[in-house]
């Protein structure tokens, strides 16, 4: 299968497999959406049958109270004082056993003449309710049920209210007016407590789709869609809600929204009720994503295994052709073993030969690199031979007079004055030795060997080989450094660097009309830095990365051989050091040589 197959196989499995996924998320998304809306029907169907036993528990209620020959005595007699009262006691018990909210009776006019709840602040007594429906339905459409659910206009407590009317008496019931009303209030909120333990959102809407019970307190009296204007203006009429306005769930916060959707519905009692079940939708999608990861865990699993079988014949396939591809080659290195064998003795026997030239060479090169660094000694002595002459003159001048003098006084008889001349004698031939043993030490070849070199000590030697110049060009010499900084190196050549620095320093100096030259010596981390800084014209850009180049120089033909700052970076460099060469950010040209501390 060539690499075209291969992806265009990978990318049918690839599609093959997102359809998979996608097919069990939308299957058992579906399953579980049907499962769901299921068990919320049963559950709808048990608070359904549980809500209207309760609402048909109390519908004879009133009718049995309306027949009360008590009530129609009241009705006849409303200023009766101890007949109401003994109506009042009657509907209180009432009440009290069958644990409803409160029975009360009202005259023609909707005016309440007894109720069980005369004894309490929010007595029913005196209050009109003419405007409710429930007295309406009872009263003026010629004497019927009436059903109402509604906030309590006294109490504040919603409620479900049947009324019954009451009659004269028993025989004017089917051809008179009725001459009052009997009311049963029942509280549903046990039913909306009980919900609570539900996580689902459960509702109760009436005929307007006005919810007025649920476990969502936040729902209560905001209606499942917009309300047209003529049904809020019949609402606020009758008061149902206590006069609240009442919008839509939509316009809530979106927390409050929380499992507002797609519901289960079924009818309840005689008022158009709709008992409501919002499923948890988040179970479905739940449900969906299980199914999807299991099955592209699946996938996975599968796409592993065949992979493995896959790799594991290409493995076999591979470990036969590589068993034949090694035969093969071992066939084919043992020939060119044989004739390499051949080229390699030869090969090695060349080497040697070269070998032993290379000794022979390096030999070569370390004598001449000693000899050019004695060389360049040598002629550095030669460029301070006049200035050595001059300090060699006065000597010996000094040591001729002083002897003819000393004769001259030895032979009048002036002993003083002959010692004095004899000891001016031996101070000038200490002087001289001086000078000739400053050159012998300068001189000498180097023992090659590293130790412990005091670099203060050097400097100051160096410039005592170069005073007599120092002196003739007038140039002012600034020392900047401690009285003793010890390093790993070798005095004959770090004395040799620095003389010919110096003297480079002296020529740069000699045309400025300042001449000055000052010696650094920085100590920082485990090296010091001893830095060189004349006050001449400095160096040019296009020189400096020539300047340590064997044979280079810009002094005029017969001033040098161009071979002093090459030997002197070599020097540096065989002691673990740098020399380098820049100009000065206040002028002039500045030499930095860089060497290891003696450890401690």
């Amino acid at each position: 299968m060539n690499s075209h197959q291969r992806i265009i196989t990978l990318c049918l499995s690839a599609a093959c497999s997102v359809a998979l996924i996608f097919f069990a998320y939308l299957f058992f998304a579906q399953k579980e959406k049907s499962e769901i809306r299921l068990a919320g029907d049963r559950q709808l169907q048990i608070i359904a049958l549980d809500l209207e036993s309760v609402l048909e528990r109390y519908e004879t209620l009133p009718y049995s109270i309306s027949y009360l020959p008590l009530a129609a005595q009241v009705l006849a007699h409303p200023a009766d004082k101890a007949l109401v009262q003994q109506l009042n006691l009657t509907l209180q018990d009432m009440q009290q056993q069958a644990k409803i909210a409160a029975i009360y009776l009202m005259d023609a006019q909707g005016l309440t003449i007894a109720s069980s709840n005369w004894n309490s602040a929010q007595s029913y007594i005196e209050k009109n309710f003419s405007f409710r429906p429930y007295f309406q339905d009872a009263m003026v459409k010629g004497g019927g049920v009436g059903h109402f659910y509604g906030v309590g206009n006294t109490t504040s407590i919603p409620g479900y209210f049947i009324s019954q009317p009451v009659y004269a008496s028993a025989a004017q019931r089917s051809h008179s007016a009725p001459v009052g009303v009997i009311t049963v209030k029942i509280s549903l909120d046990e039913f909306q407590k009980s919900w609570r333990s539900n996580n689902e959102p459960i509702a109760l809407t009436d005929r307007n789709g006005v919810v007025f019970l649920s476990n969502r307190d936040e729902w209560r009296y905001r209606s499942l869609r917009l309300l047209d204007k003529d049904v809020l203006n019949d609402i606020q009429a009758t008061l149902q809600y206590s006069g609240k306005p009442v919008t839509a769930i939509s316009s809530l916060p979106k927390k409050d929204q929380a499992g507002f959707g797609d519901y289960l519905t079924r009818p309840i009692g005689r008022l158009g009720w709709q008992l409501m079940l919002f499923p948890d939708e988040s179970k479905v999608v739940q449900a969906g994503v299980q199914a999807a990861v299991i099955s592209m865990l699946l996938l996975v699993l599968a796409a592993t295994v065949a992979g493995v079988y896959y790799q594991r014949r290409r493995r076999i396939e591979e470990r036969q052709a590589a068993a034949i591809a090694l035969q093969r080659a071992a066939d084919e290195l043992e020939l060119k073993i044989e004739q390499r064998t051949g080229d390699l003795m030869l090969a090695n026997t060349q080497l040697e030969e070269q070998f032993h030239k290379l000794q022979t060479t390096e030999q070569v090169l370390r004598s001449t690199q000693n000899e050019m660094v004695q060389t360049g000694k040598l002629a550095m002595l030669g460029q301070m031979a006049a200035g050595i002459t001059h300090e060699l003159n006065q000597p010996l001048t000094a040591i001729r007079a002083f002897a003819d003098n000393a004769a001259t006084y030895l032979q009048r008889g002036k002993t003083d004055e002959a010692v004095a001349n004899l000891q001016h004698i031996s101070d000038a031939s200490a002087r001289m030795g001086s000078i000739i043993a400053q050159l012998k030490g300068f001189a000498r070849k180097s023992s090659g060997q590293l130790g412990a070199v005091d670099v203060c000590s050097a400097v100051h030697a160096s410039i005592a080989m170069l005073q007599s110049d120092i002196e003739r060009l007038k140039v002012e010499v600034q020392l900047a450094m401690p009285d003793k900084v010890l390093v790993l190196g070798d005095s004959v050549r770090i004395e040799q660097v620095l003389i010919n620095l110096l003297r480079n320093a002296l020529d740069a100096v000699e045309p400025a009309a300042v001449k000055k030259i000052k010696v650094l010596l920085e100590l920082s981390d485990a090296h010091i830095s001893l830095q060189i800084i004349d006050s001449g014209a400095g160096l040019p850009e296009d020189v400096i990365s020539h300047l340590f180049e064997p044979f280079f120089t810009t002094k005029p033909s017969g001033k040098g051989l161009g071979l002093g700052l090459a030997i002197s970076s070599s020097i540096v460099q065989a002691m673990n050091g740098s020399l380098h060469a820049g100009n000065h950010i206040h002028g002039g040209a500045q030499f930095v040589i860089r060497l290891p501390v003696l450890p401690e």
